[in-house]
């Protein structure tokens, strides 16, 4: 099913550039958004003010920065574009820094201001900048998880961008884990936020801001289709899809180039485990920043690795194993345990296309708690809006068996499966739910 660029260009609909012929094409080169933008759609920035938002992970498939391209490409010259802003999301526009209150500045390499829209949390565009453009771009690297703040990002700007009447243009990437599978479980309704910061509004929530899986299964710019259907924005969108991606294809079986899309996810396979491990976060538990193998392992001064490890072999779950292990985190970001040897559970993935992540975190969970007994402590909402349920973390804590905990989520996950069916811009090729993860 291969399409001609002729085809392409007829295939613009209510905003969205859609390309689902060419997701389909195996034998076709991956090319994220920003490429097919220069190649086929840069129309829609001709003559335009454009403001940029992207970070360290916004290249082309030979690493050459949107920035770059957007500046002084010739295409983009040969456009008329005007790119006169940059903005960066959480840990700024090089995605080196982890902490709150990251400070603007300029970028050296085209002296173009850069507005850094993460503060106290996660922030959108001031109305200062979006009074001088027409067009904000977004290129950010989702990692596939509901608790990704890139998304809230990506949301908050959609948002004020409407306010402003200014367009917004997602340029799309491959989803890291692929979009072949959806976990659960669902973040509760009521822990859902969609709303950036308001003066005497309820606390931002820039990674939880939909009732969705842990593991969506979406990309960007399906995400910034579902949540422009369902914040009923009116505002302008356009979608720039990948070229010859197939949702069951993981990021490194597309030739693009790997960029580590925070300071504590290294790898692909610290991506994959992130959303079994990122609910621990809110515990006296550490996910190992400050070692080379973060979100590949936790550990604690009290934890006794081979009782849980016992444990957590006796539920024999797919595509993955532990071992007991020992680390010590230097200069963590999340302050746990530096400088100290602490016992450790590691995971080892063994066979990613059948791993549950969501699952195996709902299993760690259980047996840390069972067998730390009165040792782990938690912020329960912390690790509420992370895993999802006060009552799913009220289960595990309290013994229940993972596997059953996990299951009982099954049928809300494939509602939410039906439910985003509509935004999809790349045909999934099975079911997305799990029969085989244990």
């Amino acid at each position: 099913m291969r399409q001609t660029r002729g085809a392409l260009r007829r295939h613009i609909a209510a905003g969205v550039i859609a390309v689902s012929g060419w997701a389909a094409t195996t034998s076709a080169r991956t090319v994220p958004g920003i490429t097919v933008l220069l190649q086929d759609s840069v129309g829609v920035l001709r003559g335009k003010r454009v403001a940029l938002l992207t970070n360290q992970t916004g290249v082309d498939e030979h690493g050459t920065s949107d920035i770059d391209l957007l500046a002084r490409g010739a295409v983009a010259r040969a456009a008329d574009v005007h790119l006169v802003a940059l903005c960066s999301p959480e840990h700024g526009i090089r995605g080196t820094v982890d902490r709150q209150f990251l400070a603007g500045g300029t970028d050296s390499a085209t002296g173009l201001p850069i507005y850094s829209l993460y503060g106290a949390t996660v922030l959108a565009p001031p109305d200062s900048l979006l009074a001088r453009i027409d067009v904000l771009v977004i290129d950010l690297q989702d990692v596939g998880t509901r608790t990704w703040t890139y998304v809230g990002s990506m949301v908050y700007a959609m948002r004020a961008a409407e306010a402003a009447g200014v367009s917004v243009v997602v340029l799309d990437r491959p989803n890291p884990l692929t979009a072949g599978h959806v976990e659960g479980p669902l973040l509760d309704t009521a822990l859902a936020n969609p709303d950036p910061p308001r003066v005497g509004g309820p606390p931002a929530r820039p990674y939880a801001l939909f009732p969705m899986p842990l593991r969506h299964g979406l990309t960007m710019g399906e995400l910034a289709r579902y949540a422009q259907a369902t914040l009923a924005l009116g505002g302008t969108l356009h979608v720039i899809p990948v070229r010859g991606w197939r949702a069951a294809r993981w990021f490194d079986e597309t030739g693009l180039p790997w960029i580590r899309p925070s300071p504590n996810l290294p790898s692909l396979t610290s991506v994959l485990l992130y959303p079994a491990i990122v609910p621990f976060e809110g515990t006296n538990v550490s996910v190992g920043r400050g070692t080379s193998a973060a979100f590949q392992q936790i550990g604690a001064p009290w934890l006794d690795p081979a009782a849980a490890v016992a444990a957590l072999q006796g539920l024999r779950l797919a595509g993955v194993r532990f071992t007991a292990d020992r680390f010590a985190p230097i200069a963590p970001t999340d302050g746990k345990y530096a400088g100290r040897v602490v016992p450790a559970v590691r995971l080892v993935v063994t066979d990613r296309d059948r791993v549950d992540v969501a699952r195996v975190g709902a299993a760690l969970l259980w047996a840390v708690a069972t067998t730390g007994r009165d040792s782990l402590h938690l912020d329960t909402l912390a690790v509420d809006l992370r895993l999802g349920s006060g009552a799913v973390r009220r289960a595990l804590v309290g013994g229940a068996d993972p596997n059953r905990v996990v299951d009982d989520e099954r049928a809300a996950v494939a509602a939410f499966v039906a439910r985003v069916r509509p935004y999809w811009l790349y045909p999934r090729p099975r079911a997305l739910t799990r029969d085989d993860a244990r």
